[in-house]
């Protein structure tokens, strides 16, 4: 039996069981289509001691990140997110010249570069080398290597200590959870602000958000849960933002516990009351969720059958991770989804890990003018309407397929 990545409880209580599904940013090239494929149990469960959602770690965090195909630079609500963040963080905590703002999992330079442009000493830690390289040729200091314990000792030895402290979205992606929050808090400068963001886990039951379990994604996290982890580890998290990125996301703010500086605001009482309210203390509420699940599934694939039947043709927009769990889970191959776009380069001419459905560069939609393009990405629904506009010329329409199915007008 499987047990909790943070309490060592026994894990007993199922949350969502999606099948069997490739690792979701396992692209495939060509010459690969005719070779064996992993595909490892999608099974999200609860621990019913500190009730953290979370799936089992197949692979090692090597396997996954060590060539990684993600690049955040390729969302232009991403980059205005991370400017916003910059031009918020730097007044309200004083940052200048002489502090140092450190980000985990800096990716390819996405936020810190704004850092910069204000003269702010950063650092980047990343695990991918071919997403660092990017960071450090547009001029973000970044390492390559995962974080934990012993790179933040490293980190500590060599006098660096961060102001602020920051990750986006890699929370989640940690298999040895109490390593990971134990080296924030040795990197953490005594007087230092650490802040967080992650899918919040009201806004994933709420919003039916299933795909965004993948085998990337080792927990997921409410905001009761998460204030127990980081206090094991001396950090008492003193404010709390609740944040619309990736469907319903929060932005925790730490300090070391009894530092004097940073008073603690009204925002973590009220969060912590609202998902009591929301029921996120008791089981009913993650017992509920496989059944929307399971109806989203059957709407879903009760319109694709429709649509072909009709005689039309469907295209979808993205290669995100949580659209590999949406097609794997739902079945959805070429025989319904003829390609998919992306604005990366680094995905396009590959293939989706499970489907092979194709990766094309946006001008494909053109050429083909499908009836329908399917939001993979749905988060973006808004960033991808405005873009992709040019297909209501030929009487295209928009799909978002979560939380429930919708053709857009």
């Amino acid at each position: 039996m499987s047990r909790c990545r943070f309490c060592d409880a026994p894990l007993e209580q199922s949350f969502c069981d999606l099948g069997m599904s490739p690792p979701s940013n396992a692209y495939l090239r060509a010459d690969q289509l005719d070779r064996m494929e992993s595909f490892y149990p999608l099974h999200a469960r609860v621990c019913a001691d500190c009730r953290l959602v979370q799936v089992d770690a197949f692979e090692t965090p090597a396997d996954i990140f060590g060539d990684y195909a993600y690049f955040s630079s390729y969302s232009d609500s991403w980059l205005a997110h991370a400017r916003a963040y910059t031009e918020a963080m730097i007044p309200r905590f004083g940052l200048g010249s002489g502090s140092r703002v450190v980000e985990i999992a800096s990716n390819d330079g996405y936020l810190l570069q704004y850092f910069v442009e204000r003269g702010v000493p950063v650092l980047g830690i990343e695990p991918a080398a071919n997403v660092a390289k990017v960071a450090i040729e547009r001029g973000v200091p970044t390492e390559v290597r995962f974080f934990g314990v012993e790179a933040a000792r490293d980190l500590e030895a060599r006098g660096v200590r961060a102001d602020l402290l920051l990750g986006n979205n890699v929370l989640a992606h940690v298999p040895d959870l109490n390593d990971f929050v134990a080296g924030l808090a040795i990197v953490l400068a005594p007087g230092g602000v650490l802040t967080m963001e992650f899918p919040h886990l009201l806004r994933l039951i709420a919003g039916n958000q299933f795909d965004t379990i993948y085998h990337e994604h080792f927990s997921y996290f409410s905001f009761l849960t998460v204030e127990r982890v980081f206090a094991r580890h001396g950090i008492e998290l003193f404010d709390v933002e609740e944040l619309p990125t990736h469907g319903g996301s929060l932005r925790i703010y730490g300090r070391h516990a009894g530092a004097p500086a940073h008073a603690v605001t009204g925002a973590p009482a009220r969060l912590r009351a609202a998902e009591i309210a929301a029921g996120l203390d008791r089981d009913d509420a993650y017992r509920r969720f496989a059944r929307q699940v399971e109806a989203t599934k059957r709407d879903l694939l009760t319109f694709l059958v429709n649509a072909k039947r009709e005689g039309r043709t469907i295209a979808g927009y993205g290669a995100p991770a949580k659209g590999n769990t949406l097609l794997n889970y739902c079945g959805i191959r070429g025989d319904f989804l003829d390609y998919t776009v992306d604005r990366s380069p680094h995905k396009q001419g590959l293939f989706l890990p499970g489907t092979h459905i194709p990766i094309h560069a946006p001008g494909r939609l053109r050429e083909t003018r499908p009836d329908y393009l399917l939001i993979l990405p749905w988060n973006l629904e808004t960033e991808i309407v405005e873009q992709m506009a040019h297909i209501r010329e030929w009487g295209g329409r928009f799909v978002v397929p979560v939380p429930t199915v919708r053709v857009l007008p």
